[in-house]
């Protein structure tokens, strides 16, 4: 047992000082290559461009007839105070408590010399529409309906206070 110990122990100074000869002092192609970077001439720097310092802007000092940051530079159409907003008096007909994007026209129909648009909603039943009716969830009123589409105008939020009309449309379904 004691024999196989040693050669335990010599075997491992032997593999340890045979890896540590590849660490020797032959490194003769890095000096060379450092004296070939120091021996090159030295480059200019360009010198740090200026800084110019901070000034602070106390606003509810200095702010006297000056614009407000919070405020869009120019007054847009849908701004609080425009005419186009949502009718809050007016009953809610049943097409809009889906989303737009579930409903789909699934063909016209003609009675007599009016045209509907028929919708059908995610429950699979099917409606009659014209123009004047609502539908979608942002109070989207019917103006045209066509073989193809369903055009719709949508009253949507702008974001600032106010409200913005957007085009909407429901395609024939495939």
């Amino acid at each position: 047992m004691r024999t196989s110990l040693t050669i335990k122990h010599v075997l491992i100074l032997a593999l340890t000082s045979f890896g540590l000869s590849a660490c020797g002092p032959d490194m003769d192609d890095l000096d060379q290559y450092i004296n070939t970077i120091k021996a090159r001439p030295g480059g200019r720097i360009e010198a740090l461009p200026e800084i110019t310092p901070y000034e602070g802007f106390t606003y509810i000092a200095d702010a006297q007839g000056l614009r407000s940051p919070f405020r869009p530079d120019t007054p847009q159409a849908g701004g609080p105070g425009s005419g186009t907003r949502p009718d809050p008096e007016r009953s809610r007909e049943y097409l809009e408590s889906f989303p737009l994007d579930t409903l789909g026209m699934v063909g016209t129909m003609n009675i007599g010399e009016t045209e509907f648009g028929l919708v059908q909603t995610s429950d699979g039943l099917i409606h009659r529409v014209v123009p004047g009716n609502f539908m979608g969830q942002n109070d989207g009123r019917i103006t045209q309906i066509s073989d193809s589409e369903i055009a719709l105008v949508e009253i949507i939020s702008d974001g600032i206070g106010g409200y913005i009309e957007r085009d909407a449309a429901v395609s024939l379904s495939d």
